[in-house]
């Protein structure tokens, strides 16, 4: 056995004087080791944010509030899903995945019980900040000229507001066969001539209502519209008073 690793220690020599082997410093190794440990903390610190602000905008945004039209609601309800989120999150765990399978955390561990424990951890993770206000001062800032908001700005509002089956916004006018809303990205007319709503409802401006209908350069065509709760769709709600302010009554609305 001594034999064996002399030999293989002369060959290992040979290969280093002929400069076919290089060595590299320990230092190398560490600095390698550290990058690979902060890229893993950082990834897995973005996954659990992207999960609570998942969570965050399909509770704020008011998409799911389009499901309680029925069956005419739910297109409406998957054009406002937060697809660039979500695709964004699930980015982050599978980047999480890679540098734990590089690095050491997996050594004669089976790679799939890692992962599942990743998961897990970052569904916790997220389930728990949504009990802190993380994510809507993240929302706040991105009304804001702020390096942060800037950059999570278009994965808040990249899905929100340009549905072509369902529209939300505030009722500034309201006339007999239609009604003027505006909305976080704009002033929107809606022909309510063959939409339905609530009877006893009555759409009186700056009152906030939900629509399901069809969506052209011109107006939005109603087919069924409600009014939204006063603790639903509060991104809506922050995203309307950011750029129209707090509403006035107008005079001789109609």
């Amino acid at each position: 056995m001594t034999e064996e690793n002399n030999i293989l220690e002369k060959k290992v020599m040979e290969e280093i004087k002929s400069g076919r082997v290089k060595l590299r410093s320990r230092y190398v190794f560490l600095a390698e080791k550290l990058g690979l440990g902060s890229a893993l903390v950082l990834s897995v610190i973005l996954a659990v944010l992207f999960f609570n602000l998942v969570l965050f905008y399909l509770k704020a945004s008011g998409g799911l509030g389009y499901l309680s039209f029925g069956s005419i609601g739910v297109f409406a309800f998957l054009e406002s899903f937060p697809y660039f989120l979500v695709i964004t999150f699930i980015i982050f765990i599978v980047l999480a995945a890679v540098l734990i399978k590089k690095s050491e955390l997996i050594y004669k561990k089976p790679f799939g019980y890692v992962a599942m424990g990743l998961i897990l951890l970052i569904f916790f993770s997220g389930g728990i900040l949504t009990f802190t206000n993380v994510a809507q001062r993240i929302e706040n800032a991105s009304y804001r000229r702020h390096p942060a908001g800037a950059f999570f700005r278009p994965f808040l509002h990249r899905d929100l507001g340009g549905e072509q089956r369902g529209i939300m916004g505030r009722v500034v006018e309201v006339g007999t066969d239609y009604i003027t809303v505006e909305t976080p990205f704009g002033i929107k007319k809606m022909d309510i001539q063959n939409a339905r709503f609530p009877m006893h409802e009555s759409f009186r401006p700056g009152i906030f209502i939900k629509a399901v209908g069809d969506n052209n350069d011109d107006f939005f065509k109603a087919r069924d519209i409600r009014p939204i709760k006063e603790d639903e769709a509060m991104m809506i709600r922050r995203g309307v008073g950011e750029k129209f302010g707090d509403f006035i009554p107008r005079m001789n609305i109609r």
